[in-house]
């Protein structure tokens, strides 16, 4: 069987699950922590050089990393990956985005401010300039969403469900979501998207 290699409380964790979900595609779930360690021991290191999940072993032990190439791999030749050549890229154009300007800055303030082992880390330049970029990119997001329900054409898509994975958490991170009024009905629109499973959902 399939086996995801995740943590619980990871948005980028959160994104494989999801899909899978949608899916109805079984799975493992196998618990590896950054919290305790487990992603840096010679077992898993062996596994994934990187040290970090997501990771997905396949059937036949093969194996793919990062959280955005996994929904890419499960999502071919699924309704959750446009067809259309213009909308694929407008899903590549999310996901890069979702890792470069959004993930380092709303998943990162929250984990300095939510995760007691990252406390050292949030100095006040650091939390500043993690929340004006924040920001910045939920606005990139609310300016699509006034154009059109979901990000890549009208229909959800992968690229949804990556930047749902820490969106919907940020005011943990101390966003205020109500300053951007088409993202909070798009979290709705997402919610209530048939198969929607929480973060805390497992197999």
């Amino acid at each position: 069987m399939t086996i995801l290699y995740s943590m619980i409380d990871s948005g980028n964790c959160y994104k494989p699950r999801l899909l899978m979900a949608k899916l109805g595609q079984s799975f493992t779930n196998v618990e590896v922590s950054s919290h305790n360690g487990a992603t840096r021991t010679p077992e898993y290191v062996a596994k994934n050089p990187n040290a970090m999940v997501p990771m997905l072993e396949l059937d036949d032990g093969r194996r793919i990393a990062e959280s955005n190439a996994i929904l890419l791999y499960l999502a071919e030749g699924t309704r959750f990956l446009p067809a259309d050549r213009y909308e694929r890229g407008l899903v590549y154009q999310w996901l890069f985005f979702e890792q470069y300007s959004h993930e380092p800055n709303i998943a990162v303030r929250k984990a300095l401010l939510t995760f007691p082992e990252r406390a050292g880390d949030a100095t006040p330049e650091r939390l500043a300039t993690t929340l004006e970029r924040g920001n910045k990119a939920l606005g990139v997001m609310e300016h699509r969403l006034l154009q059109g329900p979901f990000f890549a054409g009208d229909t959800y898509s992968i690229a949804d469900i990556a930047l749902y994975a820490y969106t919907h958490t940020a005011e943990f991170g101390g966003f205020d979501l109500k300053a951007f009024p088409a993202i909070c009905a798009w979290l709705k629109r997402v919610e209530t998207h048939p198969g929607h499973v929480p973060i805390e959902w497992l197999p």
